[in-house]
């Protein structure tokens, strides 16, 4: 069936314009500036003037918990979530129960989000101490990379001997497979929890968590990544960065052969540590949140190029989960649902422009991870897609939040543009305040 989306503004491949698209079998297959009529009849016209359309966000850093924490968040619940969000495709994080550190719990991953996703797929290889072996076994057209824990993590997924990092930036250069990285030295942790807890006791206020996963910690193992990176000539995409510091090793590059690439979070750009005194363990999250400074240089790196693009890093705890302090409370906030209209509140605010917006969160992670035929406004790919409202402010209430936690860090803020409408393969999976139960995602294919 031919559909119409009729005169939307148009945001893609750095350039705003009015215009309709035309999808058919779940592919874009015109795209018309201004008044241009398509060549043949349509079967569906929306209409959708006074709109923005942008490709759909392809979001490169979720846990959705699901196998074995299913309390928390689900891979049904959470792509739910994100639809109503604006996102399209998510790729999810190995730290599951069990770890997603063999090839069955991979298998059965996808299995789970063919069965119960909304929204197109992905998920994360990890690294272990002991498993670099499996790495030439990946079906590298089918997984998004490599997920290794360079600082403190769950189980065996910290990798801390110098040989095994070695081997997983080798190998994942010869299967031309990126390495997502987590960066915070563990060593630098410890020291600085041993010395906070003299001082502050066995659970120090929230307030001193950026103290004790320190700049130092962050910087000194993502320049060791950085390293690793350069001596094996392996993609590396450094996530999460969270001080100003770490820009320092970081170019300015959006090339497709730019090799080390960086992510900043939603909540690292609109967060800084004075919002501790009134959101508390909300905001908790490793690395943690810096303060002003390192926010706002984030902030300009967007713009400047120096981060390449912006993932949630969504990460749903139970309530009872947070609570306690900077040692207690599990760190890591839902933030999928609200991640796209967040920065649209920084594009009015002028921090960067919604084309900027646009490249971060839709194209840039396409291009880095050599996603196919999506990302992009772009005739022949596929229809993802959303449909936006803007100067339709409206305040985040708790009975607003699907992620199954069923809190967020964003409730009570106002937003000023709506996501009305989100579609995914050419069909419409959320409008307005409703999910279309009936549509299932696609696994994510990588041309590699």
């Amino acid at each position: 069936m031919r559909t119409l989306i009729s005169n939307p503004t148009i945001v893609s491949n750095g350039k705003s314009f009015r215009g309709s698209v035309v999808i058919n079998d779940g592919k874009i297959v015109e795209i018309l500036e201004g008044d241009t009529l398509p060549r043949s009849e349509c079967d569906e016209i929306i209409e959708a003037s006074g709109l923005f359309m942008i490709p759909g966000v392809i979001d490169d850093h979720v846990h959705f918990r699901e196998p074995g924490l299913t309390h928390k968040a689900t891979i049904a619940t959470e792509s739910r979530a994100a639809a109503a969000g604006g996102v399209t495709s998510f790729m999810e994080m190995p730290n599951t129960l069990p770890q997603t550190t063999t090839l069955k719990a991979l298998k059965d991953k996808f299995a789970i989000a063919a069965k119960d996703s909304v929204i197109n797929y992905s998920f994360y290889f990890g690294a272990t101490n002991s498993n670099c072996d499996t790495f030439a076994k990946l079906s590298t057209n089918r997984i998004c990379g490599i997920k290794l824990f360079m600082g403190s993590s769950t189980g065996n997924m910290l990798v801390d001997k110098q040989n095994e990092l070695e081997k997983i930036f080798q190998e994942a250069e010869r299967i031309n497979m990126p390495v997502a990285v987590h960066c915070e030295d563990s060593s630098i942790i410890a020291a600085n929890t041993k010395a906070v807890k003299e001082q502050q006791g066995d659970d120090p206020a929230v307030e001193f968590h950026p103290v004790i996963r320190s700049e130092e910690a962050c910087y000194r193992s993502t320049a060791s990544a950085v390293e690793l990176a350069k001596k094996f000539g392996t993609r590396l995409h450094v996530m999460h960065i969270s001080t100003a510091k770490e820009l320092e090793l970081l170019t300015a590059d959006d090339t497709e052969n730019k090799k080390i690439t960086a992510e900043v979070t939603p909540a690292h750009l609109t967060f800084c540590d004075a919002d501790y005194a009134t959101l508390g363990t909300k905001i908790k999250c490793n690395p943690a949140i810096k303060s002003a400074d390192d926010r706002d240089a984030l902030r300009k790196a967007v713009s400047d190029g120096r981060i390449d693009l912006i993932g949630t890093d969504h990460a749903p705890h139970h309530p009872n989960d947070k609570i306690g302090g900077a040692l207690k409370a599990a760190s890591g906030m839902p933030s999928i649902q609200f991640s796209l209209l967040s920065m649209l509140n920084l594009v009015d605010g002028g921090h960067f422009t919604i084309e900027e917006l646009v490249e971060k969160m839709c194209h840039a992670p396409a291009r880095i991870f050599d996603i196919d035929k999506r990302g992009y406004i772009k005739r022949g790919f596929h229809a993802d897609f959303v449909l936006l409202r803007p100067d339709e402010p409206h305040t985040v209430e708790k009975s607003d939040i699907i992620s199954l936690c069923g809190w967020s860090p964003f409730e009570g803020t106002t937003f000023n543009w709506k996501v009305e409408q989100t579609w995914v393969n050419g069909e419409c999976v959320y409008k307005n305040g409703r999910i279309n139960e009936e549509i299932r995602g696609k696994a994510l294919r990588f041309k590699r």
